[in-house]
């Protein structure tokens, strides 16, 4: 009886141990948000400390949530803590929702919360957007441009410069393409405008027909944003691109003709060459028949077909054959006035 008597000493020492650390531990946090009308569980708290989350932080977020007329409970503030968000931006972000009468829920913040993480914003920052819209330059800076430039149909270059007033769409922000694609589509809207005009002056007269022309496409479909207003911040006159163009046509014109002149000098040459080898070769053939005459004239002479005389007579006519051709050769037209 005595040693059960000691083991429930114990036991009970052990309960009041474990008591007096939460309560020493725990306390202040449970009487802050005891004293401020939002209650966690000294029991809770310990959990939390098992789970490494920080039990202040979420104490101070549920005070502040409850504060501010929003009654959330702290398990749903550790789970988001435990899945990696921040609750903190989420607690603002609602508070901010809901005094702008925005409709925002808890689930809704947490995921733009989660979806937001690593990219360098958050849902505070994508609620205030949706109460205070925000400027986007297009082009922005880091695109290494500083207009969008575009054609008209006279071939003038127009280079633009817009600014674009966005405001979150809390609803799509989820999934939803970001700023680049907002600037992205309002480029080729604008280069779009730009080309369907007759000229550029049209342009300059009339620089909120690229406004009216882009936001009538619905650029903010399927964004996380919603376009308010496109403005026009600059209009200037680019290059003449329609010349610029002419003259590359002509100067790549110019390039095929001598190419195909080439061609045709080169297939002259060709042709030119093939001739002197037939003249060669038709030179060749002659020699090769003079040279069988003398074996023929000798053929004659021993078969007697060929006398000494006839011989004779024909180098007579080479002889005179061959003075006639000097004397005409050597045949000079007389200048006038001499004798």
């Amino acid at each position: 009886m005595e040693s059960l008597y000691f083991v429930g000493l114990a036991v009970m020492g052990l309960f009041a141990f474990i008591i007096f650390i939460l309560v020493f531990r725990f306390f202040g946090f449970w009487l802050r948000a005891r004293v401020a009308n939002a209650p966690v569980g000294l029991i809770k708290m310990f959990g939390m400390s098992l789970r490494k989350v920080p039990v202040g932080m979420i104490v101070d977020n549920r005070i502040t949530a409850v504060k501010a007329g929003l009654d959330i409970p702290s398990d749903p503030l550790e789970a988001h803590y435990l899945a990696g968000g921040d609750v903190g931006h989420v607690i603002l972000a609602l508070i901010a929702a809901d005094k702008a009468g925005i409709s925002l829920d808890f689930n809704r913040a947490c995921a733009i919360d989660l979806a937001t993480k690593g990219t360098g914003k958050t849902v505070l920052e994508a609620v205030r957007t949706s109460i205070n819209p925000k400027v986007i330059d297009a082009p922005s800076a880091n695109m290494g441009r500083t207009t969008i430039d575009g054609v008209a149909q006279d071939g003038i270059g127009v280079k633009v410069k817009a600014r674009v007033t966005v405001r979150s769409h809390l609803d799509r922000f989820v999934g939803g393409a970001t700023e680049e694609t907002i600037i992205a589509r309002v480029g080729e809207g604008i280069v779009s405008s730009i080309g369907t005009a007759a000229s550029y002056k049209d342009v300059l007269e009339n620089p909120d027909r690229i406004s009216k022309t882009v936001l009538a496409k619905g650029l903010d479909s399927g964004t996380a944003f919603e376009i308010l207003s496109i403005d026009i911040a600059d209009v200037d006159v680019g290059e003449n691109i329609g010349a610029k163009l002419q003259t590359e046509q002509a100067e790549a014109d110019k390039r095929v003709a001598q190419a195909k002149a080439e061609v045709r000098r080169a297939a002259a040459v060709a042709v030119e060459q093939e001739m002197r080898a037939r003249t060669q070769e038709m030179r060749a053939k002659v020699v090769e028949a003079e040279a069988l005459v003398p074996q023929a004239m000798a053929d004659a002479f021993r078969s007697g077909n060929l006398g000494i005389m006839d011989y004779v007579r024909m180098k007579n006519v080479q002889a005179d054959t061959s003075m006639r051709e000097s004397i005409a050769g050597g045949d000079k037209p007389r200048s006038e006035g001499t004798t």
